[in-house]
């Protein structure tokens, strides 16, 4: 599975998610996440139809997306969604 995380540097939420998305990889070997700055990659962010940032794409292994969640989420939240589709 792999994660693509949307933000912005200014971005208050974003600044609060990333040691929640760190610990989360620590945990996870497995879990391949990628940052986009929506600043800097304007085109990935209109390709993604990203609305708001914090914003989160799951995807699957063939690069599908098979879910998605926006804003500041608890890290319990994010470990379930996690646990959930990897064993869709």
């Amino acid at each position: 599975m792999k994660v693509l995380k949307f933000g912005s540097i200014g971005c208050v939420g974003c600044v609060t998610m990333k040691p929640r998305w760190a610990e989360i990889e620590q945990e996870n070997p497995g879990l391949v996440t990628e940052f986009i700055d929506i600043d800097e990659d304007v085109k990935a962010a209109e390709n993604w139809k990203i609305r708001e940032v914090p914003e989160f794409i799951f995807l699957d292994k063939d690069g599908r997306e098979i879910e998605r969640m926006a804003g500041i989420i608890e890290k319990p939240i994010l470990v379930a969604k996690i646990r959930e589709l990897r064993n869709r």
